[in-house]
Formats: C-alpha cells, structure tokens, sequence
C-alpha cells in the first residue's frame, strides 16, 4: 500500500473511570484474548501498511510491554516496521504531547524521512475490521485533501463523545462539531484519517507554529470550509471504547454470534501478542452459558452472558452474570458477581457480592491476594 501508518494511543479518557488508572485506553482487554489496539494494528497489517508509528503516553507501561515484539502483527521487517514513539526530551522541546497534532509534530522527522505518499491515521481505541486501500481509493477518487471515515449511528446513541458530522450528497463534509452537547446530526467520526503525506506535514508545522496542538480541533474543524475534506461511510461494525458504557457494550457485543463470528472467524484475522497458558478448565459443577472464557481459567462455578479474561479463577458456588472479569482474578468461594467489571489482579473474597443496580459497576479490590 501507498501509504504509512500512524495510530494515535497516548491519550487520557476520564470517562473510563478507574478502569484508565493504570493502563492507557488502547491497552484495554477486548473480547477475551486482545486489547483495543490490536484491531488497528490488524488493519494495517491485512491493508499491507508496513510501516506503523504507534504514538504513546498517558499510562504507557502496559501498552508498550503489549507490543514489546512486532512479530504478532507482521510488523517484523526489514523495510518498514513497527516503531514506538513516546515524548522525548530535546534540546528544542521538553514538553509531553499536549495534543494529537502536537504528538505528530514532535515526530515530524519520521514523516519527512519517509517515502510513502499517504499516511493513514487511525485511533487505538476504536473497534472494527477495515481494509483502508479502499479508503485511500475513494480519497484519490474524491480528490479530497482529507478523508474521514464516518459511521451512521442508530437512533438514541449518546452522540456527546464523538466528532459529528454533516455531509453533502456528493459525500464532503459540511460541518464538523466535536463532542456536540445536542446535536440532530447522526454520522461520526470514526477517528480514521487519510491524507497526503507532504500536505500533512504543511499543516502540522503550521500548527506547531501557531501553537495549535489538537488535530481534530485545529486542522479538520479549522479547514472545513478551506480544504476539500470528504467522509468515507463504512457500513459493518464500529465501536469506540471511549467510556465506561461503550467498553462494556463492546464487549457484550461479542456474545453475539454473528458478531463474534465476524471479528474471530471471518478472514482477514484479528492478531494479539500470544501467551503461552493452557487450556481453560471446567471442573465438575461449572455451568457457562452464552460467555467468552479466555485461556489460562479455571471455572468452578456459574457464568452467564459475561466474558472472562485471562488466567480467571472462578470458585465454588460462583454466579456470575452479565459482567467482564479482567486478567489474573481471583473470586472466592460463593461469590455473587453481576452486571460489573471486575479490574485486573483483583482477589474477590469469599462470599463477597457486587451488583451494578444504576449502571456499571467496576469492582476494585485493592487488598492482598490469599487463599481461602
């Protein structure tokens, strides 16, 4: 592909709540088996992008030692590759990334290094199968200066933690309003760019000169009226894990067969770092209905309509139902789960019950782990 790579993974997101503590969004566990970022990193892979600048900072520990080696998404080249790029001090600049376009400025010199002629900017946080060549078709076709792709949501979806946008019947953007308190439009964003290269870096260093550093806010709202920006409307799944509700929907949305089928079966494939953990494991009196049970799990009890994580170890007398367990937790005997999500390394003590009566509850137990 005629085009260069970069995915935008360094920012914070407070409607995560706990949840974004001690991990960034795009290290989040998806469906079991991945994190959040492995969907774009995929994407890219399957569309033949080889070169992929992953740009982190907020909380990065987890998510750099996630991509520790490219080789999972065939990113292990001699050309190209995956390149990790968090802020650096220099002796022109000692600031972290204060914004997305900032972010990119400060790695400007990998742009202008490389040959491509297109770069593909994609979010970390977003969900979804995509073949960007056909993205980068319809924007040489369009002779857009920038393509974004745009999603139509259903009716009722809170619209306040997208871009929104209104287009034409040709297909350009008309008007661009960022996390809109009411809006009566109903296409998004999808936090997916196309634009050419050279072009980029003339706006990018325009805004660093300016003192601009939001890519959204200060290159597509900015140049909607100036520059010929286009909106590409894919039609299969999308879904960004911005906020506490969306994650969990997300996710629940995996327990369903034929979008299960879609994202885990369905060619081209989903690659995530693998680890070597063996099978899951249902004793005598488990009862799992209609859930996701990751490797490495240990199930004694009851699961219904939930997703269990890696390495879970579910006791005697467990319910759990409609919730996400997060890696490497351990639930006590008799424990009642139901309608939360359970943080990572967590040890539930015995006969303990937690239920989401208003919404979503997270369940964070910062006590030691024992057994009992």
């Amino acid at each position: 592909m005629r085009a260069i790579g970069i995915i935008l993974a360094g920012g914070n997101n407070h409607r995560m709540r706990e949840l974004s503590n001690k991990r960034a969004i795009a290290a989040m566990p998806v469906a079991g088996s991945y994190r959040s970022i492995d969907f774009a990193l995929s994407n890219m892979s399957n569309s033949h992008v080889q070169k992929v600048a992953v740009l982190t900072q907020y909380n990065s520990r987890s998510l750099n030692e996630h991509l520790s080696s490219s080789k999972w998404w065939d990113f292990g080249r001699k050309q190209g590759g995956l390149y990790i790029f968090t802020p650096t001090v220099t002796a022109d600049n000692s600031f972290w990334y204060r914004g997305t376009a900032d972010a990119i400025w400060q790695n400007l010199d990998w742009l202008k290094q490389s040959h491509e002629p297109y770069v593909v900017i994609a979010s970390g946080d977003g969900i979804y199968k995509m073949d960007y060549n056909k993205v980068l078709e319809y924007h040489i076709d369009k002779k857009a200066d920038i393509t974004i792709v745009c999603k139509e949501m259903p009716e009722g979806t809170d619209m306040s933690r997208f871009g929104v946008v209104k287009i034409d019947h040709t297909g350009r953007i008309l008007d661009f309003d960022e996390k809109p308190v009411a809006t009566d439009a109903s296409m998004v964003s999808c936090g997916i760019y196309v634009i050419r290269r050279r072009q980029l870096i003339e706006l990018i260093e325009k805004c660093a000169q300016e003192d601009r550093f939001d890519f959204v806010r200060d290159i597509l709202i900015r140049y909607k009226n100036i520059k010929k920006i286009f909106a590409y409307q894919m039609d299969t799944y999308w879904n960004s894990i911005s906020s506490v509700e969306s994650y969990y929907e997300t996710n629940m949305d995996f327990l369903k067969p034929e979008i299960r089928n879609y994202f885990l079966r369905e060619y081209p494939e989903i690659y995530s770092k693998v680890q070597d953990l063996p099978p899951a494991k249902f004793n005598a009196g488990s009862d799992v209905k209609n859930s996701l049970v990751a490797s490495g799990c240990i199930i004694n009890g009851v699961v219904e309509n939930s997703i269990l994580f890696k390495k879970v170890f579910v006791g005697n007398n467990c319910v759990i139902k409609n919730s996400i367990i997060l890696n490497d937790v351990y639930l006590g005997d008799n424990t009642c789960i139901e309608n939360c999500i359970v943080e990572s390394r967590d040890t539930i003590r015995a006969n303990s019950r937690y239920a989401g009566e208003d919404g979503i509850k997270i369940v964070v137990e910062k006590n030691e782990r024992y057994i009992m």
